[in-house]
């Protein structure tokens, strides 16, 4: 089997949601990648609406769909054989209430067009990716997180969803009036349906500082793991895996609680330039460094919002387990070193809160979060995974919906507490299956 052959059949690989061609009717394209370039979607049947109204024309006309927003997924989770819907067109701010403290935004818009509005009008998120380009929908359809032993991923901030489901109806729930329900359709792996607007709780702004620090000993984490995780709002570890070694620390914190930037942190230096997370490569496009104030928009993300990512020759994985097992976790891959460094450019340490979403891999658990960028070799990452899998398998790890993983539907299944209710909602809404494709049919009903 060629490569271009096994990225179109793999069941755990080829990805995400697409950069949308902008037209208001089905047309025909030439083949379309993810972000990463690892996949080639299945289809050349996109439709891009420009109303609720055109998109509940499209969802009634075809027998399969699913919904794409801005291709930074890795597995075949937004693929389908025969359509696919782009949320592009849906991208405006909807209103701001300065009384509930809430935006709602229409779901395709990217973090990026959103913070700078709020920021203006002297609000601010309380998390945010590591990357600001994503799509607000898609997001916390896959409980995309940032750092932050405090901070939930970017679905816990949602407090109301609009969306079209199966049916072609449009159903508006939310957290106060819709409780159980509310809480199991916002990481909904556009299986319910395409959501048209979010309504997000927000926080006053803020400015922020980012300090990064070098070469943390592995050893200074078996005592003070959950201290090193919480002396900042957000805290990213950065290692390859040799010599039992974090090449860097980055720690953002209000500005406010920056007093003074400490020579050490635990046995690693302070840095003396901008740095990139993968130390060889350019940080120009970095967010600023160096205890630097700033808006927090231009700080919470590892990435400029000006800069848009050309497609990374990259492909991702991600793995949540309990906080309290993070220094085991961290010790049972670093075992692996010599099976993993070969293939990687960086491995990034996270903290991320728990919350009351049952399809999050952070439901009621506060998590540690392994995240893989590996070099794109994709049958080499293919074979290096389970071994990742096993090693984390005491603290059942589960892994990121829009990045690969290699876990066996059985495991994967009996890890979702409350995966029948999830079934359960998507009959109500989505009784003929219009957006089950291979990865829903393959990961929460296979065998």
């Amino acid at each position: 089997m060629n490569k271009r052959t096994f990225l179109k059949t793999s069941s755990v690989l080829a990805a995400g949601v697409a950069f949308p061609q902008l037209f208001s009717c089905k047309e025909k394209m030439p083949p379309r990648t993810n972000w990463a370039g690892n996949l080639t979607y299945s289809t050349d049947n996109l439709y891009t609406p420009k109303t609720v109204a055109e998109l509940q024309e499209t969802i009634k006309k075809v027998k399969k769909v699913r919904g794409l927003g801005t291709k930074h997924c890795f597995n075949k989770i937004a693929d389908s054989t025969e359509n696919q819907i782009s949320t592009a067109e849906f991208n405006k701010i909807i209103s701001l209430d300065k009384d509930k403290n809430t935006v709602t935004v229409e779901s395709g818009i990217k973090y990026g067009e959103l913070c700078k509005y709020l920021d203006d009008n002297g609000y601010a998120l309380f998390n945010l990716a590591s990357l600001p380009h994503i799509s607000v929908a898609g997001a916390c359809a896959t409980a995309t997180h940032g750092s932050g032993i405090k901070n939930g991923n970017l679905a816990s901030t949602v407090v109301a969803l609009e969306f079209v489901n199966g049916k072609g109806e449009i159903v508006n729930l939310s957290k106060e009036k819709d409780g159980d329900e509310f809480g199991m359709a916002v990481v909904n792996l556009g299986a319910l349906g395409i959501v048209t607007k979010i309504t997000l709780a927000l926080q006053p702004t803020f400015q922020m500082k980012q300090i990064v620090y070098q070469n943390l000993p592995m050893a200074a984490l078996e005592k003070d793991f959950e201290a090193i995780m919480s002396i900042g709002y957000s805290v990213s570890l950065f290692t390859d895996w040799k010599n039992k070694n974090i090449s860097e620390v980055w720690i953002k914190s209000k500005a406010e609680d920056i007093k003074e930037i400490a020579p050490e942190f635990y046995g690693a230096k302070i840095a003396t330039k901008n740095l990139h997370p993968i130390e060889a490569l350019d940080a120009i496009n970095c967010t600023e460094q160096m205890g630097v104030a700033g808006p927090w928009y231009e700080r919470m993300p590892h990435f400029k919002m000006g800069f848009t990512p050309s497609s990374g020759k990259e492909l991702q994985s991600e793995f949540f387990i309990p906080f309290e097992n993070a220094y085991a976790g961290l010790m049972a891959i670093e075992q692996l070193n010599e099976k993993v460094s070969p293939h990687l450019f960086i491995t990034e340490v996270r903290a991320i809160a728990g919350d009351e979403l049952p399809m999050s891999p952070m439901y009621k658990k506060t998590c540690v979060a392994f995240h893989f960028t590996w070099k794109q070799e994709t049958e080499e990452v293919l074979k290096v995974l389970p071994f990742i899998e096993e090693a984390l398998a005491p603290f059942n790890p589960r892994p990121h919906w829009g990045k690969i993983f290699t876990l066996k539907p059985s495991v994967l299944q009996s890890r979702i507490e409350k995966l029948a209710d999830f079934k359960t909602l998507m009959t109500k809404h989505d009784p003929e299956g219009k957006f089950r494709n291979e990865f829903i049919d393959l990961n929460l009903f296979g065998a």
